[in-house]
């Protein structure tokens, strides 16, 4: 049996979020633009629905978004300042 794709991420630019919804439950990453940059405030995953890379998924889609964009990443919440940290490929967009 092949397991099912995982849930597509989705960005809600207006009100600076990436989420994605499974069994239910929503994850999501909040940012804020300041300076030229995009702050990682916050990336939760309920309980329910974590252990299974969502966390990641999101901070990378955040982080391919700002590369696109232009932008500096600020990891200002500890999960995004982590994974980072275990993806050298993305520490050039770190702002500092």
């Amino acid at each position: 049996m092949n397991p099912s794709p995982p849930p597509p991420i989705s960005h809600d630019a207006a009100h600076h979020r990436f989420h994605l919804e499974l069994d239910g439950h929503q994850a999501e990453l909040l940012y804020r633009l300041q300076g030229g940059a995009m702050v990682i405030d916050h990336t939760g995953v309920p309980p329910a629905i974590g252990g299974r890379g969502l966390a990641g998924r999101l901070v990378r889609e955040a982080f391919d978004h700002a590369r696109a964009q232009g932008w500096a990443v600020v990891p200002a919440c500890a999960y995004a300042a982590t994974w980072v940290a275990r993806h050298p490929d993305y520490a050039g967009l770190v702002a500092g």
